[in-house]
């Protein structure tokens, strides 16, 4: 059985829910077969959310790590392939900060690339019948501070273990105008037990060698 971690985060901005958190339970309470799933909430707070992703790393021992998080606006799941070294907040995470042009980790690398075969991970989603996409930006709120704290957990403290972070769409529920695009929790969790199968199956060196670039 592969030991898989997944997280999302509470809710921000002052939304009610987060549907990362949602995908992230319905995903743990029933985990594809051949795999035991974990679920943590994250705190959406700069720092705070990468100690409690290192104690739920250090909780459970996993060997396949999914941070999620929320991007409202985005049409569909989206597999980030990078996550920088930079915090440059746009609003202030739940604690007030708002870090301006600061590093995720003093000294780091520029830049982690995603451990998991971001483009077999978008095919599983979509064979699933889930809208995705391979996405080169993770932001610079807290969603990408924790992509990059992931990295960096993997590659200095559990190198034992792959990991990378999905972003997810709004929940209709967030949706009052109608106008932007959302997708159900329920659906998201469906395409998530695919990508974890195809995550635990497939090394990142063995990614499927299919054009999912971008031109801007």
């Amino acid at each position: 059985m592969t030991r898989v971690l997944v997280t999302g985060f509470a809710p921000f901005d002052g939304q009610k829910v987060n549907p990362s958190w949602q995908a992230a339970a319905l995903v743990a309470a029933e985990p594809p077969a051949g795999l035991t799933v974990t679920a943590a909430e994250l705190p959406c707070v700069f720092g705070k959310s990468v100690d409690t992703l290192r104690d739920a790393i250090r909780a459970s021992a996993p060997d396949l790590i999914l941070c999620l998080g929320q991007a409202g606006g985005r049409p569909g799941v989206t597999v980030e392939r990078v996550a920088v070294n930079v915090d440059d907040a746009r609003i202030p995470d739940n604690a007030g900060n708002q870090p301006i042009d600061e590093p995720v980790v003093p000294g780091g690398p520029a830049a982690y690339f995603s451990t998991l075969p971001v483009k077999a991970c978008v095919a599983a989603l979509r064979t699933a019948g889930v809208p995705a996409a391979v996405s080169n930006t993770a932001g610079t709120f807290v969603c990408n501070h924790v992509a990059y704290g992931l990295g960096h957990l993997i590659a200095t403290e559990f190198p034992y273990a792959r990991g990378g972070f999905v972003h997810v769409p709004w929940a209709p529920e967030q949706v009052t105008d109608g106008t932007a695009p959302a997708l159900e929790p329920a659906t998201v969790a469906r395409g998530l037990r695919a990508l974890l199968v195809a995550a635990a199956t497939i090394p990142a060196e063995h990614d499927l060698k299919i054009t999912e670039g971008a031109t801007h």
